[in-house]
């Protein structure tokens, strides 16, 4: 896709700096003036209604109380921890497995369609303990992560509650490749493969598989997961993506919508996996 994952995040910082720059304007004093009063070097002033320097709570409270807006401080405060939760690097919450299960417990409590796209990996809502194992170990080797696995399968387990109930919708679109790509010993990815059997069966899910064969309008790219239309969720090798810019989500809609008409459902899906199940024999 063409959009960064990344902009998002970079225009919700922008769009703390402009606030602070009107707010600013809207005082009729200078930056000069504001960064004597506050006690800062005058170049910190620019840095911050530049996006150059994100600004912690303690800038935006100065801020504000010397600009005589102290009204502003909650909601400026918030959105700029939330601006700083868009791109968040997995070094700042690597030390546990456990905590990175349940970075976004209530937006998975608000969510009533879950679309999940993975080109990589099973999706987790349909992944068995033993496969949760394996990625998260994987990940804790490559990142020198926490070591609580069990604790981060747990976790992840536990999540699968937000996906229950009528009133909650989950679709689920993987690449064939998934089906085929042995992460895992030959035992695990078995058990995997007819857990999927298994879990199709649910009335509230949707799972759709894109043949390595089909013909196709949208190539592969990374995998994402849409929270109704409120929220996109990316994960890079380095980073956790949140997009939360209303153009941005609906490019990710779209696209998942194009992936979906290249998918097969029902019995050309179970034929699929029932064959690379056999693979493994």
């Amino acid at each position: 896709m063409s959009t960064s994952p990344s902009s998002s995040a970079q225009q919700a910082r922008q769009a703390i700096a402009d606030r602070l720059r009107e707010i600013l304007r809207d005082s009729g004093m200078t930056a000069r003036a504001l960064a004597r009063q506050a006690g800062w070097d005058e170049t910190k002033c620019s840095r911050l209604v530049n996006g150059r320097t994100p600004p912690s709570d303690a800038d935006i409270r100065t801020w504000c109380e010397i600009c005589g807006v102290p009204d502003e401080i909650p909601d400026l405060i918030a959105a700029s921890r939330s601006a700083g939760d868009a791109y968040v690097e997995w070094r700042r919450v690597q030390r546990s497995q456990k905590r990175m299960q349940e970075m976004r417990l209530t937006l998975y409590e608000e969510t009533r369609l879950f679309r999940f796209y993975c080109c990589n990996v099973v999706p987790w809502p349909l992944q068995t303990p033993g496969y949760m194992r394996v990625l998260m170990t994987r990940f804790s080797e490559f990142h020198r992560a926490g070591t609580d696995i069990e604790a981060g399968v747990e976790a992840r387990l536990a999540r699968r509650r937000f996906l229950a109930g009528r009133n909650r919708r989950c679709a689920m679109l993987i690449e064939e490749s998934v089906l085929r790509n042995r992460i895992a010993a030959d035992d695990v990815m078995a058990e995997q493969l007819r857990h999927m059997l298994t879990a199709m069966g649910q009335a509230n899910l949707s799972l759709g598989i894109i043949p390595m064969s089909a013909p196709r309008r949208q190539v592969v790219t990374e995998t994402f997961s849409i929270y109704d239309e409120a929220r996109v969720f990316i994960e890079l090798v380095s980073a956790a993506v949140t997009i939360t810019q209303p153009r941005e989500i609906d490019l990710y809609v779209r696209y998942f919508a194009e992936l979906a008409a290249s998918a097969v459902y029902g019995d050309q899906a179970r034929a699929l996996i029932l064959a690379a199940i056999e693979a493994l024999e």
